[in-house]
């Protein structure tokens, strides 16, 4: 089953989005990163830029080959189910995406803006009530 987890009161979804793309591909892991599209936009933009000392590698589905799509450990989408690889889905949307029960990780990303946590508490108990197992990281709570 699906390991999901909502990280609340991020202060900006794609600075955060960078910094965790940076770990989880530093880690090995292969990630899909789902949204609305201005928003992909706007990450795919920022991750040619945020870090002087770091790569993060990744690609647009429908911008790029499918064979760079195949080999690339973080691909951005707005259909997660037809990616090449179901490790770990990070949502930055907000709706709960297609496809989401196959891939084995899901890290919901949320502002404290008013409006993406009320759309967060759908998606929460869109997973509750199936049974998912929910994990709560709270960065306000955490040493900046």
């Amino acid at each position: 089953m699906t390991e999901v987890a909502f990280h609340f009161n991020t202060p900006d979804k794609v600075g955060y989005a960078c910094r965790l793309l940076r770990k989880a591909v530093g880690a090995g892991a292969a990630v899909v990163v789902t949204g609305e599209p201005g928003l992909l936009d706007e990450l795919d933009a920022t991750l040619w830029t945020f870090s002087a000392l770091d790569f993060v590698p990744h690609c647009r589905d429908g911008a790029a080959p499918a064979r760079v799509v195949a080999v690339s450990p973080v691909v951005l989408t707005g259909t997660p189910r037809a990616a090449p690889h179901h490790q770990v889905l990070v949502n930055l949307g907000e709706t709960v995406p297609e496809g989401f029960e196959t891939f084995e990780r899901l890290i919901e990303v949320v502002t404290g803006d008013e409006g993406d946590r009320q759309s967060a508490r759908q998606r929460w108990k869109h997973y509750a009530a199936r049974g998912y197992d929910i994990r709560r990281h709270d960065r306000a709570q955490e040493p900046q």
